[in-house]
């Protein structure tokens, strides 16, 4: 068995001298792990760094088998970053989601291609607006999407303002009522091209984190990775 594609490296860790165990998430085969022999080297250290752009080719006797991978380095993220300690954060989050949440060796094109946009910009003007986006994304794509394109009780899409914790569908200010108070904030931006500032910022983290802790991980049975709670720490 082999195949060939492109993909994210989520993580390696050293197994024996000089062999390493890598994670990648690629858009046709998904959440793979894989041996690369002498991926424990000096040579590798600069090539398997978290978020790097991967050329993959893996090979197995039958396909069940973890198998291994030969790489070559399309381009490097987390250098990029490195002086950016919040968008490093951010870096280490998702791909620490990605290995909390998606399956193994599931296709998932919709958010391999959101994933490798974000990641594209992060440290950039507005890429925290992305990175909210993403989280809600994620949700999509492991079963637990909001709606959030009309009023769950007036069946409009202008003046969306909060989102019911119960069911994850947007309420409009006016139809919120008395019930606002219950209800988790729902920032513009989320739902149109407006500009998130950190108030909207911290907001829009605050709900697709509560629909992370009390539908994703509840469902998963482990908490989320800390990496996702140290991004939101450091947005103060």
């Amino acid at each position: 068995m082999e195949w060939r594609d492109e993909g994210i490296l989520l993580a390696m860790r050293p197994h024996g001298e000089a062999t390493a165990i890598i994670e990648v998430f690629s858009a046709v085969h998904g959440r793979h792990a894989g041996v690369v022999h002498g991926g424990a080297s000096r040579k590798m250290a600069p090539i398997l760094q978290p978020g790097a752009q991967l050329d993959l080719a893996w090979r197995a006797r039958l396909e069940e088998h973890m198998g291994s991978f030969t790489v070559e380095l399309i381009r490097a993220r987390a250098a990029l970053v490195l002086s950016d300690r919040l968008a490093l954060a951010g870096l280490s989050a998702i791909c620490a989601l990605c290995r909390y949440a998606l399956p193994e060796r599931q296709a998932s094109a919709t958010l391999y291609a959101a994933t490798v946009a974000l990641m594209d910009r992060l440290g950039q003007p507005g890429w925290l607006r992305d990175y909210a986006l993403w989280e809600l994304t994620l949700l999509e794509e492991t079963g637990f999407g909001l709606d959030l394109q009309q009023c769950a009780v007036t069946g409009t899409n202008d003046g969306l303002a909060y989102v019911s914790p119960r069911t994850g569908r947007a309420v409009t200010a006016s139809a919120a009522g008395e019930f606002a108070p219950r209800l988790l904030p729902l920032p513009a931006g989320l739902v149109s091209d407006a500009v998130l500032d950190a108030t909207s910022v911290r907001q829009a983290l605050h709900l697709s984190g509560y629909f992370l802790h009390h539908w994703l991980a509840d469902a998963m049975g482990r908490p989320l990775p800390e990496a996702r709670a140290r991004l939101v720490s450091q947005l103060g």
